[in-house]
């Protein structure tokens, strides 16, 4: 009896289970744009993508997202990653993976590095100010996905 309580409702299983496909180049704007907007850690890239691929773009019901997310936090790496490699992956296959993490990983990696050599030019020109206007900034952006 406990099990069917706790059985996905039918509308959503269908949902779910209609293996719609993409473009990989779908695939890899949609999580471009993710990419360039997605402030903070893994937990709140899983509140991002779940605006953006269950409630507005509707590739996954609320149940295959909330399975697909606890799958990828029991495997060892950051669960954002593998919830959009996954997403990429039904979507459009194995290029659709590789273009779902290339996009969203590839603005968060350039941002690094340019921030690195911008530092190493400046050096200690800058001061320490500045850093602590970038922690303002994070707390303001980061609390964003989990108010949704």
């Amino acid at each position: 009896m406990a099990h069917e309580v706790c059985r996905q409702p039918a509308a959503a299983a269908e949902r779910s289970s209609t293996a719609e496909s993409s473009s990989v180049a779908e695939v890899f704007l949609v999580f471009l744009r993710l990419g360039l907007t997605s402030f903070g850690g893994p937990i709140a890239h899983l509140g991002y993508f779940r605006e953006e691929f269950v409630a507005r773009r509707q590739w996954l019901g609320e149940w295959a997202y909330a399975d697909l997310v606890a799958l990828c936090q029991f495997l060892p790496g950051p669960a954002s990653s593998q919830v959009g490699i996954a997403v990429g992956l039904m979507r459009a296959g194995y290029p659709g993976a590789l273009a779902a993490w290339t996009a969203f990983t590839l603005p968060s990696a350039l941002a690094l590095v340019l921030f690195a050599f911008g530092v190493a030019a400046l050096g200690e020109a800058l001061g320490a100010s500045w850093l602590q206007g970038l922690k303002v900034a994070a707390v303001a952006v980061v609390p964003r996905p989990c108010s949704a």
